[in-house]
C-alpha cells in the first residue's frame, strides 16, 4: 500500500505491466501481469497493491470545492484530536461541534454581508455605485425591504449548496460490512461501518436550520432597528432565536446526536427543527418583501456589524475554553504537541474561515468601489470588524515568523548534538574525506527532529488567533485599527494602515496559494508531497464535528481493504500487508476490522509510518499506545516497522532502539527496526557518487525491506 505520494500501480509494484484484479479506477487492487518478466516479489510472494490515492482527488472543480471547505475539515479533524481523559475529551468534542456551528454562522453572515449589507443597502443607495451596472440599477429604485427580500435568496442558495455538499459520502456500505462483534473493538476500527458516525445526517439538518436561523435574525433585526418592532417581528425573532438555542442544547448532548437506540425520536426532533427554520425563513422573507417603509439604507444593514463582532467574540471564547480543556486532559509534558492538537486545528479552522469571509467581503467591496484603497473608509466598505481581522492577520504572520525563528535557533544546538551522536554511532570511522558528508547527514537528522519542536509554534498561533478575535470587539465602539493601536501602544497610524493593507494582500496571497495548491495537489509531485499529506490527514476522519467537511475516503478504503484481505484468506492464502507512510494508518484500521480467524493468517510490515509520531501524538484517544498494542496483540506480534532517523514523518512505534525498551513486553521491542540512512558514507570503491539519503521514501528497493518480507512470510507459513 502506498502513502501520500500515490504513484501508479506499476511504480508501486516496480513492474512495468500490471492489471486490475479488483476494485475500480478510484480504488483498485493491481497485480503484475503474468508473462511479462518476474511477477513475484521477495521469497516468491505474490505481489498485489491497493491504489487508493484517487479516492480523495478527482476533477479540478471538485478539488477546488474542497479548498473552500478547508475550515470545516480542520474543525472536524480537531474533534478527533480530543484527549483520552473522559471529561476533558467530552468537552473538546462538544467545543469543536460548537465551533463548527459558529463556522456555519460565519459562512451565512459573509453572504449576508455581501448580498444584503454591501449590495442591497449600501450600493443600491448610491448612484455612483449603480452607474454603468444595469444588472443592479433595475433594483436600485425599489423599496429597501423588497431589495433585501430578493437578495436574501443569495444566502439561501449558499445554504442549499452546503446541503448538496454535505449529502456526498465516501462509503460503500453494500460492498462490505466489517464485523463489530469482537470485544474490545476500537473507534479506529469502526471507520466505514454503518454505525461509525450515525449523527452526520442529523448534524447536516441541524447546520442547515442554524444557517437559516442566522439569516432570519439578520433580516428581522434590520427591519426592527429601521422602523421599530411589530408583533409579527417579535414572534418571528422569538422563533428564530428558539431554534438556535435548541440547536446549541442538542450539540451539547453528544449522546443524543450520535444515538443509535431511539433514533426515530431524535430524527423527528431534528427534522422538526429544520422544517420550522424553513417556514420561519419563508415568513421572514415575505415580511421583508411587503415592507414599504423608508429608512436610510446607505449606512448598511442595521445590526450586521454587531452580529459579526459578537460572532468573532464567541469564537474567541470557545477557542479559549477548548484550549483549557485540552490542557487539563493532556498527557505528558507541555512540550508535547499531543495536548495542543485540538486547539491548534480549531484555531486553524476559525482563522481560515475568517480569512475567507474577509476576502469575500473586501473583494466584492473593491469591485463596487471601483478598486479604491482598501483601508480607506468608503461608502461601500464592509463592516469594521473585517478590517480588524486584516490587521490581526498581519500581526499573526509577524508573530508566527518570529516564533518560528526563535524555535529554530533555540532548538538547533540540541538537535545537532543528538544528530551528531547518531552519526558517530552509525559511522564510527571518521576521516577528512567524509567530513562534509557527515555534516549533511547530521543536518538531515536534525531537520527531521524538528517535527517534535512544533508545539511552541502551535501555541503562538492559537494565542494570536484568540487575541485577534478579541480585538475585533473594539469595532463595537467604531474604533479604527490605526486610531486604536496608536492610542494603546503608540505605534504610528501610518504603520498600522500599511500593516492592514499588507494583511489584505497576505490574505489574498494565502487564498490564491490554497486555490492553486488544491488544483495541482494531485496532479504534480511537488504539490502532492506537501499538500497531499495535510489533505490525507484531514479527509481520513469521518464527519463528526461539521457535516459539510469533505467526505471521508477511509469510509470506503478501510472496509474495502479489510474485505480484500478476508477474501484472500478464505481462498487459503496468507496475507502480508506492507504499507508505507499514511497507508500504514489505513492498514491498521483495516486490521482492527478483521475476524480472529482471518488475523491468524495476516502479518503487517510498515515503513515510514506516522502512527506514533503524528497520529498517536495528535489523536491519543483513537490511535494511542493502547490501540497500537491491541493491533499487535491481534496480529500475534507478526509486525515489523522499518524507520529512519532522517525521516521527518515516519518513526519508531513502540521503541526507538536507542535504549528504554519495554522489557515487560518483548514483542514490542522486536517490532521496530531502525534502518541506517544512508547505508554508507564513503562511496569510494563502490560508486561514483555518495549513497543517497532516503528520508521518507519507501523502502521497497532496500535489501533490509526484502529481508523483513521474507521473515514475516516465513513466520506466517510456519506459525
Amino acid at each position: 500500500m502506498h502513502g501520500v505520494m500515490g504513484a501508479g500501480a506499476d511504480d508501486i509494484l516496480d513492474r512495468p505491466h500490471v492489471q486490475r484484479v479488483a476494485g475500480d479506477s478510484k480504488g483498485g487492487f493491481y497485480r503484475p501481469r503474468r508473462g511479462y518478466g518476474d511477477s513475484r516479489g521477495a521469497c516468491g510472494v505474490v505481489l498485489e497493491t491497493y491504489r487508493w490515492s484517487d479516492l480523495r482527488s478527482g476533477a479540478a472543480a471538485r478539488t477546488l470545492s474542497l479548498v473552500l471547505l478547508l475550515p470545516f475539515m480542520a474543525c472536524n479533524v480537531a474533534a478527533w484530536m480530543r484527549p483520552r481523559a473522559k471529561v476533558s475529551g467530552g468537552v473538546v468534542w462538544i467545543g469543536c461541534r460548537l465551533i463548527g456551528l459558529s463556522l456555519t454562522a460565519l459562512y451565512v453572515l459573509s453572504f449576508v454581508g455581501v448580498a444584503l449589507d454591501l449590495l442591497a443597502c449600501k450600493c443600491m443607495s448610491l448612484g455612483s455605485c449603480l452607474g454603468g451596472r444595469t444588472w443592479l440599477s433595475w433594483l436600485g429604485g425599489q423599496p429597501v425591504g423588497l431589495r433585501i427580500a430578493l437578495l436574501s435568496l443569495v444566502p439561501v442558495a449558499a445554504i442549499w449548496v452546503l446541503w448538496l455538499v454535505g449529502s456526498r459520502c465516501g462509503h460503500w456500505y453494500d460492498n462490505f460490512i466489517p464485523p463489530t462483534g469482537e470485544p474490545g473493538d476500537t473507534a479506529l476500527g469502526a471507520i466505514g461501518t454503518r454505525n461509525a458516525t450515525p449523527g452526520v445526517v442529523r448534524l447536516r439538518s441541524i447546520h442547515v436550520a442554524a444557517g437559516l436561523a442566522v439569516l432570519d435574525l439578520s433580516l428581522i433585526a434590520a427591519l426592527w432597528a429601521a422602523r421599530g418592532p411589530s408583533l409579527l417581528d417579535v414572534l418571528l425573532m422569538f422563533c428564530a432565536a428558539l431554534i438556535l438555542v435548541a440547536i446549541v442544547v442538542l450539540l451539547c448532548v453528544p449522546s443524543v446526536i450520535d444515538a443509535v437506540a431511539g433514533a426515530p425520536v431524535v430524527d423527528g426532533v431534528v427534522h422538526a427543527l429544520r422544517s420550522t427554520a424553513v417556514v420561519v425563513t419563508i415568513a421572514v422573507i415575505g415580511r421583508a418583501a411587503f415592507d414599504r417603509s423608508e429608512w436610510p439604507a446607505e449606512n448598511g444593514l442595521p445590526g450586521h456589524d454587531v452580529a459579526v463582532v459578537l460572532l468573532f467574540g464567541t469564537q474567541g471564547v470557545l477557542l479559549a475554553l477548548l484550549g483549557i480543556a485540552a490542557l487539563v486532559g493532556r498527557e505528558g509534558s507541555l512540550r508535547r504537541l499531543r495536548w495542543s492538537g485540538a486547539p491548534l486545528f480549531a484555531c486553524l479552522a476559525v482563522g481560515l474561515a475568517v480569512i475567507f469571509a474577509t476576502e469575500f467581503n473586501y473583494r466584492v467591496s473593491d469591485y463596487l468601489d471601483r478598486d479604491l484603497p482598501t483601508p480607506d473608509v468608503l461608502p461601500t466598505s464592509p463592516v469594521l470588524a473585517y478590517k480588524w481581522t486584516m490587521f490581526g492577520f498581519f500581526v499573526s504572520v509577524i508573530g508566527a515568523a518570529v516564533a518560528g525563528a526563535v524555535v529554530v535557533l533555540f532548538t538547533r544546538r540540541n538537535r545537532r548534538r543528538s544528530a551528531d551522536d547518531i552519526v558517530a554511532r552509525d559511522f564510527p570511522e571518521a576521516d577528512a574525506g567524509t567530513a562534509r558528508r557527515r555534516a549533511q547527514v547530521r543536518d538531515a537528522i536534525a531537520r527531521a527532529q524538528f517535527t517534535e519542536r512544533l508545539c511552541p509554534l502551535g501555541l503562538t498561533y492559537c494565542c494570536l488567533v484568540a487575541l485577534s478575535l478579541g480585538f475585533t470587539l473594539l469595532a463595537l465602539d467604531e474604533l479604527q485599527p490605526s486610531v486604536a493601536v496608536e492610542g494603546l501602544v503608540s505605534l504610528p497610524s501610518d504603520f498600522v494602515s500599511a500593516g492592514t493593507q499588507l494583511g489584505s494582500y497576505l490574505m489574498a496571497l494565502l487564498f490564491l496559494g490554497l486555490f492553486f495548491g488544491g488544483l495541482f495537489a494531485y496532479r504534480t509531485t511537488t504539490f502532492r508531497r506537501y499538500i497531499g499529506m495535510l489533505w490525507d490527514l484531514g479527509m481520513f476522519w469521518p464527519r463528526a464535528a461539521h457535516p459539510f467537511a469533505p467526505p471521508c475516503y477511509a469510509e470506503r478504503a478501510v472496509p474495502e481493504l479489510a474485505c480484500r484481505i478476508s477474501m484472500l484468506v478464505q481462498q487459503g492464502r496468507y496475507v502480508l500487508v506492507a504499507a508505507h507512510s499514511h497507508g500504514s494508518v489505513l492498514a491498521l484500521a483495516s486490521v482492527l476490522q478483521l475476524e480472529p480467524s482471518v488475523l491468524s493468517k495476516v502479518a503487517l510490515l510498515t515503513h515510514g509510518s506516522p502512527l506514533r509520531r503524528l497520529y498517536s501524538t495528535l489523536f491519543p484517544a483513537y490511535v494511542g499506545r493502547d490501540v497500537l498494542s491491541e493491533a499487535g496483540r491481534r496480529l500475534g506480534w507478526r509486525w515489523v516497522n522499518l524507520w529512519r532517523d532522517t525521516d521527518p514523518i515516519g518513526s519508531w512505534i513502540f521503541t526507538s532502539g536507542r535504549g528504554g525498551d519495554d522489557d515487560a513486553l518483548r514483542q514490542r521491542s522486536e517490532v521496530d527496526r531502525r534502518l541506517r540512512d544512508p547505508q554508507e558514507l564513503d562511496a569510494r570503491g563502490r560508486d561514483t557518487v555518495w549513497p543517497p539519503m532516503c528520508g521518507h521514501q519507501p523502502c521497497v528497493t532496500d535489501d533490509r525491506y526484502e529481508a523483513a518480507v521474507c521473515e514475516l512470510s516465513e513466520r506466517l507459513r510456519t506459525g
